[in-house]
């Protein structure tokens, strides 16, 4: 994942989380290496700081997936494990039932190049066969 080390921009459409259609909300993202570069740390804040987030990444080389751990300002804690597919990186949850659902929710880092990738949150409830966009991020490298 050093595709994803450094200090980024970040910019999404306002109504993915919330706001007001044909508005673009932003954010930033540090991405950084902790404990002799065997972790990726994360820390993630929109542009008013009224979200947080952090996660810490690892590759377990024993299963040979990536590990990642989420907790943010919402309450929110989840894990997530996966790796290379078809040339992105893709991190899912493990299913879990609400209300009467099965849900898997993944992120996925697509067009990466040195200096912006794209981030996407998304949501199956139908076991992986289909999946739904709830939040498209652009990533910019920061100067």
């Amino acid at each position: 994942m050093d595709f994803w080390l450094g200090e980024w921009a970040l910019s999404w459409p306002a109504e993915q989380t919330g706001g007001e259609a044909g508005i673009r909300l932003t954010g930033r993202n540090s991405v950084t290496r902790l404990f002799d570069n065997c972790v990726i740390e994360e820390n993630f804040t929109t542009h008013d700081g009224g979200f947080r987030g952090h996660s810490v990444s690892l590759y377990d080389e024993n299963e040979a997936i990536w590990r990642q751990t989420w907790v943010d300002s919402a309450g929110s804690y989840l894990w997530f494990t996966g790796g290379l597919v078809d040339g992105e990186m893709v991190l899912s949850t493990e299913p879990t039932e609400r209300e009467g659902e099965v849900i898997v929710n993944r992120m996925v880092f697509t067009d990466v190049t040195p200096d912006s990738l794209e981030w996407a949150w998304q949501r199956s409830a139908d076991g992986g066969q289909t999946w739904s966009d709830l939040w498209n991020i652009s990533y910019q490298r920061h100067a």
